[in-house]
């Protein structure tokens, strides 16, 4: 992976336990931008068929390639306590399964939060509309 500003998004905002959908987000906005977006949740291919083409050779190693490079980026944009937990796990779709059975906050809750904030507000007496 190339140094960017980017890549600097994963360095600043390293998943804390609290952060997960924030760090999701700008995880998936740097592996986008590197193109391996798509390790995050196709499973990895274990084992290349017999008689496969060049081309599919190519497309199996750039595959587990591109896992080893964003298992690395994921590890390295958490916190140390948290890596302990995910060090063993060797393709990343099984760590994203994992961390989000424990972390991801439903959507519906975050709406459900946001719209009791909102709605529980009131305008001050006497001021305009």
């Amino acid at each position: 992976m190339s140094k960017n500003s980017l890549t600097l998004i994963t360095e600043t905002n390293k998943f804390n336990d609290t952060n997960y959908n924030d760090w999701l987000r700008n995880l998936k906005i740097v592996l986008n931008f590197e193109n391996q977006g798509y390790v995050l949740d196709k499973p990895l291919p274990e084992t290349l068929p017999e008689g496969s083409s060049p081309e599919e050779y190519l497309t199996f190693e750039k595959w587990h390639e591109d896992n080893r490079k964003v298992r690395s980026i994921i590890l390295a944009s958490m916190t140390n306590e948290i890596q302990k937990q995910y060090d063993r796990l060797e393709d990343v779709p099984s760590i994203m399964l994992r961390m989000k059975d424990v972390y991801a906050v439903p959507d519906r809750h975050i709406r459900y939060v946001t719209s009791k904030a909102f709605f529980g507000t009131k305008m001050a007496e006497g001021s305009s509309v």
